[in-house]
C-alpha cells in the first residue's frame, strides 16, 4: 500500500466515522491545518469546518457509507480517486471523482465532482 492510498483510506474513514471525537482525530490526522474541500454541494474550510460537514452529510444520508471504487492514483503531490455513497451492501445511491493536493503528507485541498447524485423534489 502506498502512502498515498493509506491516506485516502483514512480520507474515507473519516467521512464514515460516526463518532466525533474519533472524527475529528482522523481528520487531524488526514487534513492540514487550513485544509479545503470543495464539490458541488459542500464545502469545508480547515478541520473544524471539514469536520462539521462530514456531520452534515451524514445526518442527511445516515445509513451511507462512501468507498473508495478506484485505485489511488498519485503524483509528485496530487491524487485522484473515484468514490461512491450507498448502502453496505447495495447499490450506490452518488458517486464521482475526487482531486487532491498533498502537503507535508497530508491533504491540503480536495475537489470533488459528482458522476451522480439523488435528486431531491421539493
Amino acid at each position: 500500500m502506498t502512502a498515498y492510498t493509506e491516506l485516502i483510506d483514512h480520507y474515507f474513514a473519516a467521512w464514515n466515522e460516526t463518532d466525533p471525537h474519533r472524527r475529528k482525530e482522523l481528520i487531524a490526522s488526514t487534513w492540514t491545518e487550513d485544509a479545503t474541500y470543495l464539490d458541488p454541494l459542500a464545502t469545508g474550510e480547515g478541520r473544524s469546518g471539514i469536520d462539521a460537514m462530514i456531520a452534515g452529510i451524514q445526518q442527511q444520508f445516515p445509513s451511507l457509507k462512501f468507498r473508495r471504487t478506484t485505485e489511488v492514483d498519485a503524483h509528485h503531490d496530487r491524487v485522484r480517486f473515484a468514490w461512491e455513497l450507498g448502502p453496505q451492501d447495495g447499490q450506490a445511491v452518488a458517486g464521482g471523482v475526487d482531486f487532491g493536493v498533498t502537503r507535508d503528507g497530508l491533504l491540503h485541498a480536495i475537489t470533488g465532482f459528482l458522476d451522480f447524485a439523488p435528486v431531491h423534489k421539493g
